[in-house]
């Protein structure tokens, strides 16, 4: 009788410990484009929901493609209506173009819109540190649209990479690895597979299968409720 007591309880140690692990977090996959206007407008929501449900939710954050190819050039050739366009989206979002930005380029119309820098930058960090990559996203779009850095210039990304911890001349080095450039148009290809083919966008995977939640600008209150439709947070 003694012995099957202590098989028992032991029994029931094993059992419960299972009752108390954690529940696997909800993926979200997050497509957005360095260059993309309102996906810089949306970067505070998804840090509100990142920080918010950090201990529920897998953010993975993917490049989207939106210039690339025969759509790269200068803003004056691709890209003319986000002279004024960028008032749309401060409105309504709540963000701030920066001066360096509206007063520099914005204004010459002289930056080069090319998303494959910025994609290969995050890859670089995906790959290092991916719990670093939604922070780097923004950092990005800081970059550009606050800060008016040429996306081409791959100096200035060493630059904010150190602002996260890493190290500069080796990020540097890979900025022109052939590894980090595919990983970058595999973020591409994986982003029209899904149907992102605008951004931002935000999916949520059930049984292994991205399911598109937003397509363009929400507000927080309605990505926590989108969200909140398909998974029943307790």
């Amino acid at each position: 009788m003694f012995k099957f007591k202590i098989l028992s309880l032991a029994t029931l140690f094993l059992f419960s410990g299972s009752f108390i692990q954690k529940t696997p977090k909800t993926k979200i996959i997050y497509v957005y484009d360095a260059l993309c206007g309102w996906c810089f407008g949306f970067s505070p929501v998804m840090a509100k929901f990142a920080e918010t449900y950090h201990d529920k939710v897998e953010i993975e954050v993917i490049s989207g493609g939106l210039k690339l190819g025969k759509s790269t050039g200068t803003i004056n050739e691709v890209a003319p209506f986000i002279k004024t366009a960028y008032r749309d989206v401060e409105a309504h979002c709540g963000v701030r173009f920066g001066a360096a930005f509206v007063n520099g380029p914005l204004k010459s119309g002289t930056m080069v819109l090319n998303s494959l820098p910025p994609a290969i930058a995050l890859a670089i960090v995906k790959e290092h540190s991916p719990e670093k990559a939604l922070k780097f996203a923004s950092n990005l779009q800081h970059m550009i649209y606050v800060d008016g850095k040429e996306p081409e210039n791959l100096e200035d990304y060493g630059v904010y990479a150190e602002k996260l911890g890493l190290e500069k001349s080796g990020f540097l080095a890979k900025m022109k690895d052939p590894f980090y450039i595919q990983m970058a148009q595999k973020d591409f290809n994986f982003a029209q597979s899904i149907g992102a083919t605008s951004f931002p966008a935000v999916f949520i995977v059930k049984n292994g299968k991205p399911e598109m939640l937003v397509n363009g600008y929400v507000s927080y209150d309605r990505l926590k409720q989108l969200v909140s439709k398909v998974v029943k947070w307790h």
